[in-house]
């Protein structure tokens, strides 16, 4: 069983992986969403995961087994099944042990990334007939959804958590000959910038169109005021975290998902 001390990265200041953690917090927040005895509650219907599970950021005074019946009724009356993030900061120590014990079954690993030098990204080599330009978050949730193929009510609840986000996050799309084949976004907290939705469609991956709009995002979040970035990324997605490790992204600390449906994702 992974560990907090193992799954969080020695290269980097433990109070600087606990600030990025409640960046991506604040920048995945939504208007659905309660607070149980130390357990942030989301229960958004959108697509990822981060708006509609459980955030264990407190070690809370009640028994597990009471906590988890406190919670069941919220996600049954939201149609979601009931998921638990872990962190190597989720609380109490031994949660994910204790989940382990009562059969939650373990689903997506992840990678925390971080750039801590925004300086050292690289001008994006655009071939001139690809062109980025920013959207509205309707427009953008759209156009992420389509290319994700996402159901009209997932994209209703990303451009809603989007508008009530209290961190602004900047969105943009790419065009080539008019046709919009990737897009993206950055949420920015003060000094620190997280990368969100980076999506390409299929016909354009492998020439470079990735590395090229993340190099745009982070030099205008550079300008913004941005020196720390970072991202989340699937562990097994081995195609995407070889472009972020070009850009100078470095694993920082794992996380995964629990759930007791056993057909929850």
């Amino acid at each position: 069983m992974t560990t907090k001390k193992q799954s969080a990265s020695s290269r980097f200041p433990l109070e600087l992986l606990s600030r990025i953690e409640d960046a991506g917090l604040n920048a995945s927040a939504t208007s659905q969403q309660l607070l149980i005895d130390g357990w942030l509650l989301r229960f958004s219907k959108g697509s990822a995961k981060r708006s509609r599970c459980i955030n264990a950021i407190a070690a809370g005074r009640m028994p597990l087994s009471e906590r988890i019946a406190l919670c069941e009724p919220v996600y049954e009356g939201a149609g979601l099944p009931m998921l638990m993030r872990i962190t190597p900061f989720s609380e109490p120590s031994g949660l994910d042990d204790a989940l382990d014990m009562l059969g939650w079954r373990h689903f997506d690993d992840t990678r925390v990334m971080v750039l801590t030098d925004l300086t050292t990204v690289e001008p994006p080599d655009m071939p001139l007939d690809w062109s980025i330009e920013p959207v509205d978050n309707e427009t953008f949730a759209v156009q992420f959804g389509r290319m994700r193929a996402l159901t009209p009510t997932q994209c209703a609840a990303h451009a809603q958590r989007l508008a009530d986000a209290a961190v602004p996050h900047n969105a943009v799309v790419v065009r080539r000959q008019g046709e919009v084949v990737a897009c993206g976004q950055i949420a920015i907290e003060m000094n620190i910038v997280g990368l969100y939705d980076i999506c390409t469609a299929p016909s354009e991956r492998g020439r470079g169109l990735g590395k090229s709009l993340c190099q745009q995002l982070l030099r205008q979040a550079h300008e913004l005021g941005a020196h720390c970035a970072y991202l989340q990324v699937d562990a097994e997605n081995t195609a995407a975290r070889a472009l972020y490790q070009k850009l100078g992204f470095i694993d920082a600390y794992a996380y995964h998902y629990r759930t007791n449906d056993p057909e929850g994702r």
